[in-house]
């Protein structure tokens, strides 16, 4: 089974790209949405969030508020260290999901499959795939995704841009890039041209 890593910065689109590769066949597994899982779960994973940072970031349920979280690590002259301790304590937790999740597919006979990892190289998954890709797009359009999907102000989306990589950094890490600027044809284009270059195929 051919894995294919899928990263980018926050806002890239990275979600709009995977659901064009399941049209292909081509299902993946989305990182995010384990650990937001996993965040919902509870558990020791959860316990030790809360030992890093501070009870205060669980509400009433004992369940870690991504909002609180998020205001807790980004934003703030120590952030790099504060993002660190965040990624040490949660990729392991992930990680153990996602090769349990790739398991299981293998064993169902995929011949492809996406990890959607927006934290792909800080978690060294880039050393299980075949092939990183990376989805990129243009600033403001990225500033006006992340603050429409996760309900934030302008000033709290850029400091999640701020916090991460920028292009260039994917453009030389990864060995092939999707620009996604909102056009899903231009974007679904690039895809089938990866998929007919690529080992994968269509």
């Amino acid at each position: 089974m051919k894995i294919i890593g899928l990263t980018g910065p926050t806002g890239a689109g990275k979600g709009t790209a995977a659901a064009i590769f399941q049209k292909y066949g081509i299902p993946s597994v989305d990182t995010d949405a384990v650990y937001h899982e996993l965040l919902e779960r509870g558990g020791s994973m959860t316990h030790e969030l809360a030992t890093a940072f501070g009870s205060h970031i669980l509400d009433e349920n004992g369940i870690v508020d991504r909002k609180k979280l998020g205001a807790t690590v980004f934003g703030h002259e120590n952030t790099p260290e504060l993002l660190h301790t965040l990624n040490t304590i949660t990729h392991k937790y992930v990680m153990t999901v996602t090769r349990e999740l790739l398991w299981e597919m293998e064993k169902s006979g995929v011949r492809a499959v996406l990890i959607d990892a927006p934290q792909l190289f800080e978690a060294k998954i880039e050393k299980e795939c075949d092939i990183v890709v990376g989805v990129l797009a243009d600033r403001d359009l990225r500033l006006s995704r992340i603050m429409a999907r996760d309900g934030i102000t302008r000033d709290a989306a850029l400091r999640r841009i701020n916090a991460q990589h920028d292009d260039t950094f994917y453009r030389e890490a990864c060995q092939y890039i999707l620009k996604n600027d909102g056009d899903p044809d231009a974007l679904e284009a690039q895809i089938r041209l990866f998929l007919e270059k690529s080992e994968v195929g269509l």
